[in-house]
């Protein structure tokens, strides 16, 4: 059985910085690549940042220079660092690992406000 749990999330204050974090276990979780996603109510979810099984890394534009997407294969578990946050970061931010599949996390809410 397949999981994907993020944790992480919270309030933070524009221009502060959060870390999220997410364990994938009941997969073999170097040979996935691994995501994060992102949705606001009423609007699609879209593409955060990326990162392959090789290390190769890919981000949104909104987020580049912001964001780092990195892994420790050894702990099963994929980061997101989020510096210098807007409130237009707001958002349930889920975690998916996927190879011929892709799993999905239950999300976590992160919320930039002052």
């Amino acid at each position: 059985q397949v999981q994907v749990v993020e944790s992480g999330g919270g309030l933070v204050q524009p221009g502060g910085s959060l870390r999220l974090s997410c364990t994938a276990s009941g997969i073999i979780f170097s040979t996935y690549g691994m995501g994060w996603s992102r949705q606001v109510p009423g609007k699609q979810r879209e593409l955060v940042a990326s990162i392959t099984s090789g290390g190769l890394t890919n981000y949104a534009d909104s987020v580049k220079g912001r964001f780092a997407v990195s892994r420790d294969n050894a702990k099963n578990t994929v980061y997101l660092q989020m510096n210098s946050l807007k409130p237009e970061d707001t958002a349930v931010y889920y975690c998916y690992a996927y190879a011929r599949s892709k799993y999905w996390g239950q999300g976590t809410q992160v919320t930039v406000s002052s």
